[in-house]
């Protein structure tokens, strides 16, 4: 695995190594010895996926609050996704800015999202299959969210239409 920073500290990309022959290839995802050597304290809880069945489906932007904040691995294993995590942590440089990356298609890419981000992501394909770890059970009084076109995380995603869950379309705007 290569790990990769982000312009914004503590959101890493891990791009997978595949090791193939002739009957195909076997890559490792998760390491708990290699995410600590690379600054990445990580303690599964609880794995999910998330099958969109339709082209532009946005999911987010959540996150949980403490005292059950979560971090998070997001892979796309079939089709393709837009991810994106926007940094809610108000002691933060870079407070309200967001990093975006393709995952899926040929792409063998793992996003790692840490507490403090909000996270959501926009599907780029029709049937797609989304895995997440993380490293908090889903806890829904500590769930929270902020609007996927809150104009101040302007966050520039390849769609003017998606299709969002009633809870999406109503989480609050930033005050900021």
């Amino acid at each position: 695995m290569k790990f990769i920073k982000t312009k914004i500290n503590g959101l890493i990309v891990i791009e997978l190594e595949p090791r193939s022959d002739d009957r195909g290839s076997l890559e490792r995802f998760f390491c708990l010895k290699e995410f600590a050597d690379n600054g990445i304290d990580f303690n599964l809880a609880q794995a999910y996926q998330s099958i969109s069945k339709f082209k532009h489906t946005l999911r987010g932007l959540h996150y949980q609050k403490d005292p059950k904040a979560e971090d998070k691995i997001i892979q796309c294993l079939r089709g393709l996704i837009y991810d994106v995590a926007v940094d809610l942590r108000q002691d933060s440089p870079t407070y309200g800015q967001w990093v975006s990356q393709e995952l899926g298609g040929e792409s063998r890419k793992l996003f790692v999202v840490p507490k403090g981000f909000a996270h959501g992501y926009l599907t780029l394909t029709d049937d797609c299959l989304v895995q997440c770890l993380a490293s908090e059970s889903h806890s829904p009084e500590d769930e929270a969210g902020v609007r996927w076109d809150d104009p101040f995380f302007n966050i520039q995603w390849p769609t003017i239409d998606p299709i969002l869950s009633e809870k999406d379309k109503n989480w609050p705007l930033t005050s900021k």
